[in-house]
């Protein structure tokens, strides 16, 4: 639906009382054809994606709290494509692809800015490191340039250049269709989308367990009641591992609590993203002015999302020894999401061994830019019991079989704490 400029100051002087609802809230139905439990990005993709591309409508995402109330709301909204690996290259080119289309596809505007990414190098050996990275992306049609020290400094002077640098700027990968889109808007574009192709999105449901017929997934109980369907897709981020418990399943992951912070607002001072390559740290500058920022997993298992002091000094640290700008700024808010954190690195999007459960989760750091994807592959997967080629690396199996997407500088492992 679009307003005219006219009827969005009349909402707006009215508070927005009688706004119609951009999704239809529905109450749960006793039989659905596919159950997707979790209303974050991935969930509410998948049930899109099961509509549009497979006309398969009769949908209900499950959300135990309200729509993009998880991780899909804590990350700092980075989309990149600069993989290197055999099945992480294509999958995440592919996602790429959809956003460039998203903000069109779904007729909701998801602010998706192509600002571009610079992965910096310290040292010859990382100037190597990304030449081989930067090449492999070539090959794989995925655009990629490397800079020298003056380029970078041209595209980005408010680092520290200086003779003092703790850490030298030696040059960087830079991939300029990275960037940024707004995570709230695209949880609502999808839901928006979802429910008007008939999906169901029903909020403050919480599934405590599963519905069995002699060993199959037949459904879910919840705190609103049985609900019935012929397959039940999990996407709970950082609570994978729960609810696969609930199914008999041991996944090979952890729940990791990662910290994000956004300064008070500033002039204009970034136009891109940027990695650093010291340390695992990254910034970029909102919309509204404020440097958002990441750092590091916390050093232990978590479901909270407060976070603690330790990394956010380190954080902070790492923000001050690349951009001394930063030290004269305060930091107004501090987040933090539940992640699930797969042995390897990489994610789960498969049939499980339990017949009736579909799997979605293990995302370690490429939730959010693997959004759209996620739900476009996980939708195939559920549709036609079998993986999209897409995903067809990304299968529980390839633990047991040794075959692990194993992608260094995409993200520290839970092990390595």
């Amino acid at each position: 639906m679009r307003y005219s400029a006219f009827e969005l100051v009349r909402q707006a002087l009215k508070k927005n009382r009688d706004w119609p609802r951009a999704w239809k809230h529905a109450e749960p139905r006793s039989f659905y054809d596919v159950i997707i439990v979790g209303g974050g990005g991935h969930g509410l993709a998948t049930a899109y994606y099961l509509a549009r591309n497979h006309g398969i409508t009769n949908v209900a995402v499950l959300e135990r709290g309200y729509i993009g109330g998880g991780n899909t709301g804590r990350n700092t909204t980075i989309i990149r494509s600069n993989y290197m690996i055999d099945g992480n290259t294509d999958f995440y080119e592919k996602s790429m692809q959809l956003w460039e289309g998203l903000s069109q596809d779904l007729n909701f505007n998801v602010m998706f800015s192509q600002r571009g990414q610079l992965n910096l190098c310290h040292s010859p050996a990382q100037m190597d490191a990304a030449a081989r990275r930067g090449n492999i992306m070539r090959m794989n049609g995925i655009d990629a340039e490397l800079l020298s020290r003056e380029e970078v400094q041209r595209m980005v002077p408010v680092l520290d250049y200086s003779d003092e640098a703790r850490f030298p700027i030696v040059g960087a990968l830079y991939q300029p269709r990275a960037g940024t889109a707004r995570h709230d808007a695209v949880t609502w574009g999808y839901a928006r989308a979802a429910s008007s192709l008939g999906v169901d999105i029903v909020q403050g449901c919480e599934v405590k367990g599963f519905l069995r017929d002699r060993g199959k997934i037949v459904g879910v109980e919840s705190n609103r009641g049985p609900i019935r369907a012929k397959k039940v897709g999990l996407t709970v981020a950082g609570h994978t591992g729960q609810l696969a418990a609930m199914a008999g399943l041991r996944l090979p992951m952890e729940s990791h609590v990662l910290q994000a912070f956004v300064t008070e607002a500033i002039k204009p001072v970034l136009d891109t993203v940027v990695a650093f390559g010291a340390a695992h740290f990254y910034i970029s500058q909102s919309d509204h002015g404020g440097l958002v920022m990441g750092g590091d997993l916390d050093g232990y298992n978590s479901y909270g999302q407060r976070g603690d002091l330790p990394v956010m000094e380190e954080t902070m640290a790492d923000a001050k020894s690349l951009m001394p700008l930063v030290s004269r700024l305060r930091i107004v808010r501090q987040w933090a999401g539940v992640m699930d954190m797969t042995m390897d690195g990489s994610p789960i999007i498969c049939k499980s061994p339990v017949d009736g459960l579909y799997l979605n989760g293990g995302w370690c750091y490429g939730g959010f830019k693997a959004t759209p994807a996620s739900g476009w592959c996980f939708a195939h997967t559920i549709a036609n019991d079998q993986p999209h080629r897409f995903n067809s690396q990304f299968t529980l199996d390839r633990f047991e079989r040794g075959r692990q997407i194993d992608e260094k500088g995409v993200g520290p492992t839970p092990w390595a704490h």
